[in-house]
């Protein structure tokens, strides 16, 4: 039993901590890399990593004040043309997928597409369902369509990425690839930077397009490039709950 000497645990919840669980960030390490950057402020100070923040602070990031109840949640699929990078700020100016999206406080992405890609990305509001889309141990999948140089890959090129090739940051192995008229199909699990690209290149062959065509159960379907929709509560509570598509192999797989 603590004596009266015992100081009192801190008020408060941590910076980085309050902004992911208000879906105000995209995760802690993106706060804290919001507050070492000198982005935020409590009560008109700057902020600073250890602080901690009540329902009575008022806290600001880039001049802006920060909502202290949770916003309702979005989530979008949209269809991220060439050419845009997939983050809020770009430090060399380049223009970014929010030209095109609407206002909504603490919206990221879900995940990236690099700058030459296309296709789906997710983004949302919500951090915690940004972590069950991000994190390996869930293993939401992300089916790819690739165009390559050369031609349609060979089988012998689907084998080995099937089995697995080596990348400078570990091996990578491709959950399943399906021959394409342009090139392959391609799903992966993972999402390592530049993944789908770097694995082609590992088997000796190199990417002329690349287009994600579904992540987890949302499919691109038919939207426009620089296109959005809101997903339905069907949708979103499939993104949460729904087994993900390498657990429903394994299950297939069973006897």
């Amino acid at each position: 039993m603590p004596n009266e000497n015992t100081p009192p645990p801190p008020a408060g919840e941590r910076l980085q901590k309050w902004l992911a669980r208000l879906g105000h960030a995209p995760s802690r390490r993106t706060a804290e890399a919001w507050i070492d950057a000198g982005r935020l402020t409590i009560n008109g100070q700057k902020a600073t990593l250890g602080d901690r923040v009540t329902a009575q602070d008022h806290v600001m990031l880039d001049g802006q004040p920060v909502a202290a109840d949770a916003p309702e949640t979005r989530v979008l699929a949209y269809h991220k043309p060439v050419g845009l990078i997939a983050t809020v700020h770009d430090p060399q100016g380049r223009p970014t997928i929010f030209r095109d999206l609407p206002r909504i406080p603490g919206l990221h992405s879900v995940g990236r597409l690099d700058l030459n890609s296309e296709g789906l990305l997710l983004l949302t509001n919500d951090g915690d369902l940004t972590l069950r889309l991000t994190h390996p141990r869930y293993e939401h999948h992300k089916r790819y369509v690739v165009h390559l140089e050369g031609g349609p890959l060979t089988p012998a090129e689907a084998a080995a990425l099937r089995r697995g090739v080596r990348l400078e940051d570990g091996p990578a192995r491709a959950d399943d690839v399906r021959p394409h008229p342009q090139g392959c199909e391609m799903v992966l699990h993972e999402g390592r930077n530049r993944q789908v690209r770097r694995m082609i290149a590992a088997v000796g062959r190199s990417v002329r397009r690349l287009i994600r065509t579904e992540h987890a159960s949302v499919q691109l379907g038919d939207l426009k490039p620089g296109h959005w929709r809101d997903l339905d509560e069907t949708e979103t509570a499939a993104l949460r709950y729904a087994p993900s598509e390498a657990a429903r192999a394994a299950k297939r797989r069973a006897p």
